[in-house]
């Protein structure tokens, strides 16, 4: 089949979805879906048998999806919806996510369902659950739903009622020193990780936490400075052990955002 991907950045997903699509005897072409230009002229132009999305932050126009099959690899469970899922499962310390390919259609995540495979979630952050066990099942699952989409005999099942959540904020992403044990920082810590970082305050001054791993030997008062080294901080929890984050300075107005994971 000529099978055309539309992804905001040719990322580690996009490129092993690319990859294993070609081993597979397909030919397959890439466009990247950039700010304020339409992917229609592109769609039409490559004039492909199915279009996949790995990795796309805005929504396919109708004159697409209407005209054509379109698949969305979603990064949560059937009848999860939202632009925060792999933020929501770290957040709230799910053992099992998974992959959902879907067709794109009128609602944003709430398409037919292709294919779904289950993957476990480690306690790491979210660049390494995206590159690791998330990026394994998306492959699984794309695999599937290509074969189920060549096979012209497959009906995609219709989603039950879903869960749309909404963007993980700041305001929930943070982190109560005084209160929070080591545990929950980690979570929100990896839940954020990469993008958009967890925006807190050290020595009178913002800072972006990314990642975080504990400390098992640093004791201090929950939210005291413990340590430092190589651009990271050891920093005191109301669990005893202190997590230990990386830090990033904010961007200034106007500024590249920080990019999705790779």
């Amino acid at each position: 089949m000529h099978i055309l991907l539309v992804a905001s950045a040719f990322n580690s997903l996009t490129q092993r979805v690319h990859a294993e699509l070609r081993d597979h005897g397909h030919r397959v072409a890439v466009e990247l879906a950039l700010p304020g230009v339409s992917p229609a002229g592109a769609v039409d132009r490559h004039d492909p048998d199915l279009v996949i999305a790995p990795m796309l932050r805005t929504a396919l126009p109708e004159e697409v999806w209407s005209a054509r099959t379109c698949l969305i690899v979603h990064p949560g469970p059937p009848g999860d919806r939202g632009p925060s899922s792999l933020d929501h499962a770290l957040h709230d310390g799910v053992g099992r996510w998974g992959v959902t390919v879907l067709q794109a259609n009128a609602e944003m995540d709430a398409g037919d369902i292709w294919a779904f495979a289950e993957c476990p979630v480690p306690p790491v952050g979210k660049s390494d659950l995206y590159r690791g066990e998330i990026a394994d099942a998306a492959l699984e699952a794309v695999l599937l739903a290509v074969e189920r989409f060549a096979s012209g005999t497959y009906v995609p099942r219709p989603q039950a009622p879903a869960r749309v959540r909404p963007l993980l904020r700041q305001q929930e992403r943070r982190i109560d020193w005084a209160a929070d044990s080591t545990e929950r920082v980690l979570r929100l810590l990896r839940a954020a990780d990469s993008r958009p970082g967890v925006l807190d305050e050290l020595l009178g001054a913002p800072w972006y936490l990314h990642g975080g791993h504990p400390e098992d030997r640093l004791r201090g008062r929950p939210g005291d400075l413990l340590a430092t080294r190589a651009g990271a901080v050891c920093r005191a929890t109301a669990g005893g052990p202190g997590a230990v984050p990386e830090l990033a300075a904010p961007r200034p107005p106007g500024a590249v955002p920080y990019p999705p994971p790779a």
